[in-house]
């Protein structure tokens, strides 16, 4: 079925891309909502990369599975293109308010994420991947796309995307356990610093002798 439609859109049958898009717009939209975490951005995406698609119709090839990676490549490639336009707009853009951001973490480390911290933390590694690393992992991973699918949507050879894809994972378990270790010793520091000016006797130099179980109890209670 899919390949007759291949066959259609690259004979301009509206009616046949108009299946294409009920098919693959939520895909599209949670590829693009993940690597902007905007959703107004992701939605200006979605719709720049039909009309692209449909531009570039002709060049579908006649034979092949989903056109999900030929979609998904196509949203890469406007995706790039608006992060050029907004760092030479973005004097411009400064003065308008933040958009609501999406959480954006690794759906691979979400099932050992036990707390807010985790979470946090999974994002700021995220946030410190290289683009072409989060790219493949964005398809890979959160797409479920294989590494010839993901090939294909970069426009890459399939070893790329396995050397990239390892990179990614790699970097992230590294980034992820040094943002959670400084968050928690920054907790630990801080809550023995309060319990420590709870404790402190007015008048003296001297920290009372009831800081020390005090402490011990605030480490139990944040562990």
């Amino acid at each position: 079925m899919e390949q007759s439609i291949r066959a259609r859109i690259r004979a301009g049958d509206a009616a046949a891309f108009g299946q294409v898009f009920e098919d693959h717009a939520r895909t599209v939209y949670r590829h693009a909502v993940r690597m902007t975490g905007d959703r107004s951005a992701a939605e200006d995406v979605v719709s720049l990369t039909f009309l692209e698609a449909w531009r570039l119709r002709g060049r579908i090839s006649p034979d092949g599975d989903s056109l999900a990676p030929w979609l998904l490549g196509i949203a890469g490639n406007v995706i790039r293109n608006t992060r050029r336009a907004a760092r030479r707009h973005q004097k411009a853009m400064a003065k308008l308010p933040p958009r609501e951001a999406v959480p954006d973490f690794s759906g691979e480390l979400a099932g050992r994420i036990a707390d807010a911290e985790e979470l946090a933390a999974a994002k700021a590694a995220l946030e410190q991947l290289r683009p072409a690393e989060r790219e493949v992992f964005a398809l890979c991973v959160w797409e479920g796309l294989d590494h010839a699918a993901a090939a294909e949507a970069l426009g890459r050879p399939v070893g790329t995307v396995r050397s990239r894809l390892s990179r990614a994972r790699t970097r992230l378990r590294e980034l992820t356990a040094r943002e959670l270790a400084a968050t928690r010793s920054g907790r630990d520091l801080a809550a023995t610093r309060s319990a420590g000016a709870v404790q402190r006797p007015e008048g003296t130099g001297q920290v009372s002798g009831d800081r020390a179980p005090a402490v011990r109890s605030t480490k139990e209670t944040i562990r």
